[in-house]
């Protein structure tokens, strides 16, 4: 763990707390000794982020709540949680039982995100609220002015449909691709389509999720 802290440039003065962030609830099925998982400093870590995001938000822009809510939504939500986890290398670390790990655990986006929070919730225990916001600024908050320009806050499925009927004169169709994991966590894999046209792929923990995920998707492969 004292190489994951290192990793993520975080010293800690209790590395305990960094393992529990890093423990799923899978692994004290085989390992009992093990007093928690990290779904309490999850619970914490997400309050702390939206805490700092608001914050961050509030100071900086004079626009309307509305506005401030939907670019707070961006880059707090599920997806973007758990591509900054696999960015930090947190499936290298997470602790999963052999069955979880068997069933692709280190890259499903929910243990991911999950994990980033209860690494938050970790920090914010160990260091206070100014360490805390330090590493969420650097994670989270650099991503706003690109959010911001390229309009990412706009719900992504209702962009895609826009764009595509602008351009293809087409509505996309969202297809589920594949289902993996057991029925407690299971990752859906959808994909999105116009005129059987593949545009993007998503993962998430819903099929509702998996949709915004393949929009996302779909509409960087078009802007690019």
């Amino acid at each position: 763990m004292k190489e994951f802290a290192k990793l993520i440039d975080v010293e800690f003065n209790d590395i305990d707390l960094l393992e529990r962030a890093l423990t799923h609830r899978s692994y004290l099925n085989e390992h009992p000794e093990k007093a928690e998982h990290n779904e309490r400093l999850e619970f914490l870590g997400d309050a702390v982020i939206e805490l700092v995001v608001t914050e961050y938000l509030y100071k900086n822009y004079p626009n309307p709540e509305g506005e401030l809510t939907n670019w707070r939504s961006a880059i707090v939500r599920g997806e973007v949680l758990s591509e900054v986890a696999k960015e930090i290398h947190v499936g290298d670390y997470i602790l999963l039982s052999k069955g979880e790990e068997k069933s692709g655990g280190r890259e499903r986006n929910l243990i991911m995100a999950n994990a980033f929070e209860a690494i938050v919730g970790a920090i914010y225990i160990d260091g206070g609220y100014e360490v805390a916001k330090k590493y969420i600024d650097k994670h989270l908050i650099s991503m706003l002015p690109e959010v911001i320009e390229k309009k990412l806050y706009i719900d992504p499925k209702s962009n895609l449909q826009e764009i595509t009927q602008e351009k293809l004169g087409v509505t996309p169709q969202y297809k589920v691709v594949s289902e993996e994991g057991p029925d407690h966590a299971k990752d859906f894999t959808v994909g999105v389509y116009a005129a059987d046209k593949l545009l993007g792929k998503g993962v998430g923990p819903s099929k509702q999720k998996a949709e915004q995920a393949a929009a996302s998707e779909a509409l960087k492969n078009l802007s690019d």
